[in-house]
């Protein structure tokens, strides 16, 4: 990947850096203006961190199905400390905040809330400023130098493309699979539960470390491990309200990624 910065470009996402940062400070001012709407659904994610080992077929497959550049990844899987002994890891997609610093700053709209809670990106409107990315307090995405053109290498072996690839000078990030929840609520399934429906770094993950569902059906797996276990979002001080929770491993929270 090329990221070779000119004295102009460096003075320009500075002055980002800044409008964006001071964007930010206002959040907590204006949370509750700034919740998005609420729908029939409310999606979220649950990560088991006693159950995750560091294989990166999360990202992989997440790879694969949203066709990203290989140099890339929307969702990281981070060593996060140890505990008795073993390493405890941090999978991080993007947390689908119910207050999104990304939505707030974006000038042109291009980071919206759906109204089942997940935070998209319209790759058409944006302008590339990178407000979003300097705002965003999970790192949850990254930008697209340069136009995607060659082999994927992790298809067809975790996935088949299911969406087109995003235009050169964007940033990208995880979309909890809309497509795939989209398509499967249109055919009867249920997200979560029917494998056609579920993101696709849930369904690849070996020692299902990860579930998905939503958080509005209290029989729904998020719903019931929630009830069922202690949990945590990182940086919840934010006030962002992540969708994305984790179970410690021995109720042990582990580092904030």
């Amino acid at each position: 990947m090329k990221n070779n910065l000119t004295r102009r470009d460096f003075i320009k996402i500075s002055a980002v850096g800044v409008a964006a940062a001071a964007a930010g400070t206002q959040l907590l001012q204006k949370a509750e203006a700034s919740e998005g709407p609420k729908g029939e659904h409310q999606w979220a994610m649950v990560i088991f961190q006693s159950k995750c080992t560091g294989c990166n077929q999360c990202q992989m497959a997440c790879n694969a199905n949203n066709d990203i550049n290989p140099e890339m990844n929307w969702t990281k899987v981070l060593e996060a400390g140890e505990v008795n002994g073993e390493t405890v890891y941090l999978p991080r997609p993007c947390m689908h905040c119910e207050h999104a610093p990304c939505v707030e700053v974006c000038p042109v709209g291009a980071s919206y809330y759906r109204d089942d809670g997940i935070v998209m990106m319209d790759y058409e409107k944006c302008i590339g400023c990178r407000y979003c990315q300097v705002a965003c307090p999970y790192d949850a995405r990254v930008f697209n130098w340069e136009q995607f053109e060659g082999e994927n290498p992790y298809v067809p072996q975790y996935g088949e493309p299911e969406v087109e690839r995003r235009p050169r000078g964007v940033p990208e990030k995880c979309s909890f699979c809309y497509q795939r929840i989209d398509r499967g609520l249109s055919l009867g399934l249920t997200p979560g539960e029917d494998p056609a429906a579920t993101p696709a770094c849930v369904l690849v993950c070996p020692t299902h470390a990860r579930i998905f569902g939503d958080l509005n059906d209290p029989n729904s797996q998020v719903s019931q491990a929630l009830r069922e276990n202690p949990s945590y979002r990182l940086r919840e001080n934010l006030g962002t309200n992540p969708r994305v929770y984790y179970i410690p491993v021995n109720g042990t929270v582990s580092v904030e990624g």
